[in-house]
């Protein structure tokens, strides 16, 4: 397969007054964010729309997942400060919808869940009308550490399978599927609306990919998102294929077909990607349902 990436995967150049904005935002308030540290390609796209997608607990992660651009290693920092920083950024980017992310930290007994909570609750406080989205690491298992973030009510508890059971191991060798579908089903089973991400192109089969999708739905998984993956170094996994934006239509298709709320299907998807939008889709369709989830 050539390494030249194809015309469809071109994405927006970093620029304009509403990028610099947060640029500045985020750099005084000595943040991290998941688009820098993991390479979004649509970092241009959203900070140039005035939205970044925070990651916190640090820039350390003590997973080394063969597609993540994240540092790996032993963190240093547990910073409480964080939350309080967190929530003014979120309105001094005037947010309507928020995307929080964060590194895994399995060296902590909690995972980093009562930071993880703190912040949500430091963004209600700060900010009553934005909507907050979690998206977060699998915490180990821990069903404790799970319901404390739970208990400070996101609005969307994201979790990301990321490929088939199958390539688990070769693409987040210290996750597990089962265990990745149990953080979405416990969410679930407590009201919450859940999301979880797929990347496409690591080696995956049409069969695996369609395996998957029931999986997940049958996990009553609300919005799913599919996209392209990237390799950000020559150290991590290499691109198995270039996917086309007319399969990744097809999968949108079929992600409704079977009961999906919203199936956000592109090249260039990211978890976090068009988060607003997936949001306010899902929710509306669910008030014309008469089937509002909530926590």
């Amino acid at each position: 397969m050539s390494n030249r990436k194809p015309e469809w995967l071109r994405a927006r150049l970093p620029g304009g007054p509403e990028y610099k904005s947060v640029r500045n935002i985020v750099d005084s308030h000595e943040l991290h964010t998941v688009c820098e540290s993991a390479q979004c390609p649509n970092m241009g796209e959203c900070w140039s729309r005035g939205t970044a997608t925070v990651m916190i607990l640090g820039n350390i992660c003590t997973r080394s997942c063969s597609f993540c651009a994240i540092e790996t290693g032993r963190p240093t920092e547990l910073d409480l400060g964080e939350p309080a920083r967190v929530a003014e950024s979120v309105a001094k980017m005037r947010l309507r919808h928020c995307v929080i992310t964060s590194v895994a930290r399995d060296e902590l007994k909690d995972g980093g869940a009562s930071v993880w909570a703190a912040t949500i609750r430091a963004i209600r406080h700060r900010n009553p009308d934005t909507a907050v989205e979690v998206l977060i690491p699998d915490l180990q298992g821990n069903q404790e550490s799970l319901d404390t973030i739970l208990d400070a009510e996101p609005d969307i508890l994201n979790h990301n399978v990321e490929t088939v059971e199958r390539l688990q191991r070769p693409v987040r060798v210290q996750a597990r599927y089962d265990r990745s579908r149990w953080v979405l089903r416990h969410a679930k089973s407590r009201g919450f609306v859940t999301k979880t991400s797929m990347m496409l192109g690591v080696g995956e089969t049409r069969n695996e990919i369609v395996r998957t999708m029931k999986d997940l739905r049958d996990d009553e998984v609300d919005i799913l998102t599919l996209g392209q993956y990237l390799q950000p170094t020559p150290k991590h996994l290499p691109v198995d294929r270039w996917v086309t934006p007319e399969e990744f239509r097809e999968w949108h298709e079929y992600g409704l077909s079977i009961g999906f709320g919203v199936v956000e299907s592109g090249p260039l998807v990211r978890s976090s990607y068009h988060a607003e939008e997936q949001s306010e889709l899902y929710f509306g369709k669910a008030r014309e349902n008469g089937s509002l989830a909530s926590a």
